[in-house]
């Protein structure tokens, strides 16, 4: 396991498939790291020198990706703003309820599994 941008990441992947796993990273997003930083989309992470997995980490902290507790701050922070605002889909995300028109008589069962009951 490699750690990089803290997050250990398993040596054996693809690059692009590997940079996945870091929280906020997609697919597409790596894909244009790697054609940013020269690197083939099927080099795998245990064969990246140091000098490649240090210009990597430099890449992505020096540009303006939000990604780790960055983006997990910055979702919290729209969603209490919804909430603050008493919009409707800040109420319903409040409840637990589904905020993008699903129907709920039948099919909020994932919601309402994940829903928190504060009385």
């Amino acid at each position: 396991m490699a750690y990089l941008l803290g997050t250990n990441i398993q040596e054996k992947k693809k690059i692009s498939i590997a940079l996945t796993q870091i929280f906020g990273v997609g697919l597409i997003t790596s894909k244009n790291i790697c054609q940013k930083l020269g690197f083939t989309q099927n080099i795998k992470i245990f064969d990246l020198t140091k000098e490649q997995k240090n210009k990597l980490v430099r890449y992505v902290e020096s540009s303006n990706l939000l990604i780790k507790s960055d983006l997990k701050r910055s979702i919290l922070n729209f969603r209490t703003n919804l909430i603050n605002l008493r919009t409707y889909r800040g109420l319903r995300s409040q409840n637990g309820f589904p905020c993008r028109g699903q129907r709920t008589h039948t099919n909020s069962k994932t919601a309402k599994k994940f829903k928190i009951n504060v009385y």
